[in-house]
């Protein structure tokens, strides 16, 4: 008779995010309409939080989600070959861009003022400071090697971060690629400011955990 102390917890299924991408490798064309679906209302509350009210009056939020992922499933071969950061950030890179660009082109002048035109522009440098600085790396210092396990390194970062439940994925990503403050990740989440304090704590607890458990 088998006791409770020797049932073995089946391991936890491959989060939804990372089977379609296996599925998308192999061939699966069903599974790219689904990959980028299982996004589409993630990058809208994204572009919904970001674009100003007069922009807002300009430009319809659902083109520019649509635009993102017409073109992330143009350049879905590219992320596949190198996946360096994970999926929902590379989709989140390019829902910024988007915003930042209707910005440009359509906030009345006048608007804002220059230090504000400043605030808007400084998260894309944020954003790709730490990408932009490990490619630099890899680039002009490192050995074939060495640069090989930096993207070994990436990718084992990406997939932890994907099998990290939604919210606490979110909160990952709003902190450490968007530099959100706690208090403002609260208010994208919809969390109390102590909630959100609590989640990050966890997600990055879990996030140690998959990556040790990754070594």
């Amino acid at each position: 008779m088998t006791s409770s102390r020797d049932v073995v917890e089946p391991p936890d299924p491959p989060p939804q995010t990372l089977i379609l991408l296996d599925r998308v490798r192999q061939g699966d064309s069903a599974a790219v309409n689904g990959l980028l679906e299982r996004h589409r209302a993630a990058i809208r509350r994204m572009i919904d939080q970001r674009l100003d009210r007069v922009v807002r009056k300009r430009v319809d939020a659902s083109d520019i989600v649509q635009d993102v992922l017409v073109e992330a499933n143009r350049r879905l071969g590219d992320y596949l070959n190198n996946p360096t950061m994970p999926f929902q950030l590379w989709l989140r890179h390019m829902a910024r861009d988007r915003v930042i660009d209707a910005h440009r082109r359509h906030r009345v002048a006048g608007t804002r003022s220059l230090d504000k035109e400043v605030s808007l522009d400084s998260p894309v440098d944020a954003d790709h400071s730490q990408t932009n600085l490990a490619q630099k790396i890899a680039d002009t210092e490192l050995t074939p090697a060495a640069v090989a396990t930096w993207h070994e390194l990436e990718h084992r970062f990406a997939n932890a971060v994907e099998k990290l439940d939604e919210i606490d994925r979110q909160i990952v990503l709003l902190r450490h690629f968007e530099h959100l403050s706690t208090g403002d990740v609260a208010e994208v989440l919809g969390l109390t400011k102590p909630a959100a304090g609590m989640r990050y704590m966890r997600a990055m607890r879990r996030l140690r955990v998959l990556l040790a458990d990754a070594n």
